[in-house]
């Protein structure tokens, strides 16, 4: 079982008891206004997103982890890497990405759990870049972004929903943790 213990957190793989505290911040309005369309997702939805996510993991070997808070156990959201498959335009490239729930924001726990992400694609699956896709005026997201040495790579718009999103990129050839 993969798993990684950063000095806050733990980034592991997908429990049952999970799906409840994940649906609850894939409900929030704040946390998903910048994810596709804006709009919220449901418990049904959540466990189809977990069971995608899981089924990530078997078919590629990376996907995206549970994070964990270390002191409490807590289920904070999730970080890790996926396959953009909405964007075919940026294939066949990796996405790192991120989801937290609004009380872990400002806390540096996405920064964290990113950087340990991009650890885990360098030593464990030695991919050479990695991209983060972002929705146009996410700033919370883009400043990770950039505390992960990420930079700018293009813009373009999504292909369902027509709205304008940034592309950033890193090449893990000279990422150092």
């Amino acid at each position: 079982m993969t798993e990684i213990q950063t000095p806050r957190l733990i980034l592991r793989r997908w429990h049952d008891d999970d799906l409840a505290p994940m649906a609850e911040i894939n409900a929030d309005p704040q946390v998903m206004r910048w994810i596709g369309d804006g709009s919220v997702r449901d418990l049904e939805q959540t466990a189809e997103d977990i069971e995608r996510w899981e089924e990530e993991w078997d078919e590629e070997g990376f996907g995206l982890f549970a994070v964990e808070l270390l002191a409490s156990g807590e289920l904070a959201g999730f970080a890790g890497l996926s396959l953009p498959l909405f964007l075919p335009e940026v294939l066949p490239a990796v996405e790192i990405s991120w989801r937290l729930g609004q009380q872990y924001w400002g806390q540096g726990y996405a920064s964290e759990a990113a950087h340990a992400a991009l650890e885990f694609a360098v030593q464990d699956r030695g991919l050479d870049r990695v991209i983060s896709i972002s929705s146009a005026g996410d700033d919370a997201s883009e400043n990770v972004m950039r505390k992960l040495g990420m930079v700018p790579e293009r813009e373009t718009t999504h292909p369902v929903y027509g709205l304008p999103l940034h592309v950033h990129t890193i090449d893990l050839t000279e990422f150092h943790d």
